[in-house]
């Protein structure tokens, strides 16, 4: 198919990019080399995230028809992918709530630790982890509910802590998560399959690592909680304080023979950005994957660099292309708005821009959906601005109250791809012409 031109239609451009990382980053493309062969005894599957239906799917296709298989996955609603929806395989997909966790998944997550117990040293057990595991594998620490569970990660998600923050608090208060559950696999061998995405790729932050060895303790997750000032029910800070709810540490023998291999990741998702731009006639350059901070402020960051480039042909000379990944983070301050990660981002490169001409810029989640809304991301053009006045909307009163998907909105500029059954994280893309 051909790349639409980025000088005669820079929105379709940079949506062709988009779809190039998210292409990338499909299960069905990644997952065949990773497969060992099957076991002398069973092969179970166990996993979460919203990648999961799709990687379930990849597994069940790539499997010898006539070894064992079964197992359980558990993703967000909507995201198990249409064909097996319609035609379910060996490996059972359930759905469950994302970001806050509810009793779908508390279940699932209570089905799945009940799997990986009984093992023999025979058997194999294969892990499907991605992003959004650790709000759909929740399964509360002992003496703690559900409702405790949700306040505390409702709280976590809108103080601005970044990923790795929020996922030590929610190992230290999970029965399943920060090496957990391949401990409860052992003797059997463990391999997990991870989809990456957070900065650094680190698998014990991944989904809060229910198949790694954890490093964090329970005082960093307490040190965290003190540092956003959330509040803690009196049988979380009891186990955290006296150490009952410690995690599994590297060394512990209950991993020994263990394997994991990172099948997609969010650097390979940009490289493949960055060649679709280059075959476009574009130099592309990837700042980095791993930018993390406040969304507005990052977008104020990248609207800077992009000024630069435009206005005096430094650091980089235009035409180009300026890709970044990682995970950014929003402070909610206002109640009431509407919006996620790359359209608070947006909002704040918008502002920052003010109709720089040549400038368009285009972010959006790899799996589909900014936070809770609807839509991927957005993109903001040269017109953005003028074209939101004309309709009465103030750029800044809609960044103000966290509102970004409400200013977007009405000026036809969401990114609405629908789940696409993988996540990489944050995809940006500056088109300066």
């Amino acid at each position: 198919m051909n790349t639409p031109s980025p000088q005669s239609d820079p929105r379709a451009f940079l949506r062709a990019l988009y779809d190039a990382a998210v292409a990338r980053a499909l299960p069905a493309e990644n997952t065949g080399a990773w497969l060992p062969p099957p076991p002398k005894g069973r092969t179970v599957v166990i996993g979460a995230g919203k990648a999961g239906g799709a990687m379930a799917a990849a597994v069940d296709a790539l499997w010898p028809a006539g070894a064992p298989l079964s197992g359980l996955v558990v993703t967000r609603y909507d995201h198990v992918p249409p064909a097996y929806r319609a035609r379910p395989g060996r490996i059972e997909v359930v759905e469950a709530s994302h970001p806050v966790p509810d009793e779908a998944g508390r279940q699932a997550a209570a089905r799945i630790l009940a799997l990986a117990q009984g093992l023999t040293a025979d058997d194999l057990v294969l892990c499907l982890v991605s992003g959004g595991g650790s709000a759909l594998l929740s399964l509360p620490a002992p003496g703690l509910t559900l409702e405790q569970k949700q306040e505390i990660n409702k709280a976590l998600l809108k103080s601005g802590a970044a990923i790795d923050e929020m996922n030590c608090v929610r190992k230290h208060l999970s029965a399943i998560k920060g090496g957990r559950l391949a401990a409860l696999c052992a003797p059997a061998r463990v391999v997990t399959l991870l989809i990456s995405d957070v900065p650094g790729d680190a698998p014990e932050v991944i989904a809060s690592g229910p198949t790694a060895p954890d490093s964090t303790t329970c005082a960093d997750a307490l040190a965290i909680l003190a540092r956003y000032g959330i509040p803690l029910p009196a049988a979380a800070r009891v186990g955290l304080e006296t150490g009952s709810f410690e995690t599994p540490k590297p060394g512990d023998p209950r991993f020994a023979g263990h394997q994991v291999h990172m099948i997609a990741t969010p650097q390979q998702s940009l490289e493949a950005a960055a060649a679709l731009a280059r075959r476009a006639g574009l130099e592309a350059h990837i700042l980095s994957d791993e930018i993390e901070g406040e969304s507005r402020e990052v977008g104020k960051v990248h609207a800077a660099l992009a000024r630069a480039v435009a206005r005096r042909g430094a650091p980089f000379a235009k035409p180009c292309v300026i890709l970044s990944g990682g995970e950014t983070t929003v402070t909610v301050k206002a109640k009431g708005g509407r919006g996620g990660r790359a359209t608070e981002f947006l909002l704040g490169c918008a502002i920052a821009l003010q109709g720089e001409p040549g400038v368009h810029v285009l972010a959006a989640d790899t799996d589909g959906i900014d936070g809770v809304e609807d839509n991927a991301g957005a993109i903001v053009t040269p017109d953005t601005l003028v074209r939101a006045a004309a309709k009465g909307l103030k750029a800044q009163e809609f960044l103000d109250r966290n509102d970004a998907y409400n200013f977007f909105a009405p000026l036809g500029d969401l990114v609405v791809p629908g789940p696409t059954f993988t996540n990489v994280n944050d995809f940006r893309a500056l088109l300066v012409l």
